[in-house]
């Protein structure tokens, strides 16, 4: 039988000692650090480190939102389906609008992609709530527009759009803080729903306890 480590909290633990030992944490806030460990987790990628940018109040912000009743706004199901659920209050609503019936034709009336579109059917429960892009710039970058353009602010954004047309433009224009509103991302190219939805789960550990 192949010898290999078989106990999940086991493997946890070391996994999580490693990236301790090995990543360079040292420019992020210390609330910060146990989010961006388990972002790295996520990826694999030690050096993704230096590239996770935010705003220290997103945790406290973001666990406020959840307790108050907030939904979470994701941009796909990808995202969806890596938060772990039974961290969240009971009530918490886990929302994708990417799928509604509306979307390709409303992506067509506005000349953009349906990951935009999308964002604008967040408009009604938008102010006040938890949003977590991981898949596509285009919806960071329809949310920083609407939000700019005085529509509903949410209390946080975690946003790690990944790819090579955009990602690294729309999470730059997160980071410039235009929106007094607390974030988080992580620059260039790299990033993902894993990695998105890993960051929403670090922040939510022990909040439904």
């Amino acid at each position: 039988m192949t010898a290999y480590l078989r106990d999940p909290d086991a493997i946890y633990r070391e996994s999580f000692a490693v990236i301790r030992a090995e990543a360079d944490l040292s420019h992020l806030p210390e609330v910060l650090h146990d989010v961006a460990i388990r972002m790295i987790h996520a990826s694999g990628m030690v050096d993704l480190a230096a590239d996770i940018e935010g705003d220290p109040r997103v945790v406290a912000a973001t666990m406020e939102a959840l307790q108050a009743g907030a939904p979470v706004l994701c941009d796909c199901e990808m995202v969806r389906a890596g938060i772990i659920r039974r961290q969240l209050p009971e009530a918490t609503e886990l929302i994708v609008t990417l799928g509604a019936q509306n979307v390709a034709e409303l992506a067509r009336l506005l000349a953009t992609t349906r990951s935009a579109a999308a964002v604008d059917l967040w408009r009604p429960r938008l102010a006040g709530a938890v949003v977590v892009i991981g898949n596509a710039p285009t919806a960071l970058f329809r949310l920083i527009d609407l939000i700019l353009d005085k529509g509903p602010r949410p209390a946080a954004i975690i946003a790690t759009p990944v790819g090579f047309v955009g990602a690294a433009e729309s999470k730059a224009l997160l980071a410039a803080d235009r929106l007094s509103i607390p974030y988080l991302t992580v620059r260039g190219r790299r990033g993902g729903s894993a990695i998105a939805s890993a960051a929403l789960n670090a922040m939510t550990k022990g909040l439904s306890a």
